[in-house]
């Protein structure tokens, strides 16, 4: 018998999206590096996040007890004006774009975040904050794909915009041979709006 089972633990973050403008204006920027490193592990546009906690593999069970403390804090937080600007590496293989804008807003709602992750009883690695949105991953060897990027991507700077929403997000790493996806769980509008 061959039944489907649903995975009892889930992997979680919680993170900011730019909008669909701010995203296009960096995969403009980037389209030359599609073509010419084609064989890099490019994240999906539509998953491009800001990450400000991630849980890592908690229980199904757990994130539930997220919802009403993060939706609590998201109504507390006005939105922050932020940018895409620049490029970098970690560790020569992960590709990134560089967070502009309103740091100190962007850092107060991160250690927010995690002090409510923490309240609710979730242990996580608390990891220094380093605004950035990963891009793409070079293949196991290739180390200078990302750096001739990140080297590209040095005078990009995109316009601002309001990051305006938190997103409670789960993704299927580790779970499949395929691309890494990411589903929003639940989102809620910062300052209350819609």
């Amino acid at each position: 018998m061959n039944e489907q089972t649903q995975p009892t633990t889930v992997r979680v973050f919680i993170a900011l999206a730019p909008p669909d403008h701010a995203k296009d204006e960096l995969a403009r920027e980037l389209r030359p590096a599609y073509d010419t490193y084609p064989h890099m592990r490019w994240n999906r546009i539509e998953d491009w996040h800001i990450t400000l906690a991630f849980l890592g593999e908690l229980s199904v069970s757990t994130v539930p007890l997220l919802r009403p403390p993060l939706a609590g804090l998201a109504a507390a937080h006005q939105p922050i004006r932020l940018a895409l600007r620049g490029g970098g590496t970690f560790d020569d293989r992960v590709l990134w774009s560089g967070v502009d804008g309103d740091l100190d807003g962007l850092r107060m709602l991160a250690a927010d975040v995690r002090t409510v992750v923490k309240s609710c009883g979730v242990a996580f690695e608390g990891r220094p904050l380093r605004p950035h949105l990963t891009l793409a991953r070079a293949r196991r060897g290739d180390r200078s794909s990302t750096a001739d990027i990140a080297a590209g991507l040095t005078e990009f700077a995109g316009s601002r915009w309001p990051a305006e929403r938190l997103h409670l997000v789960g993704s299927n790493a580790g779970r499949s041979t395929g691309p890494i996806h990411y589903r929003d769980i639940e989102s809620w509008a910062l300052g209350g709006g819609s």
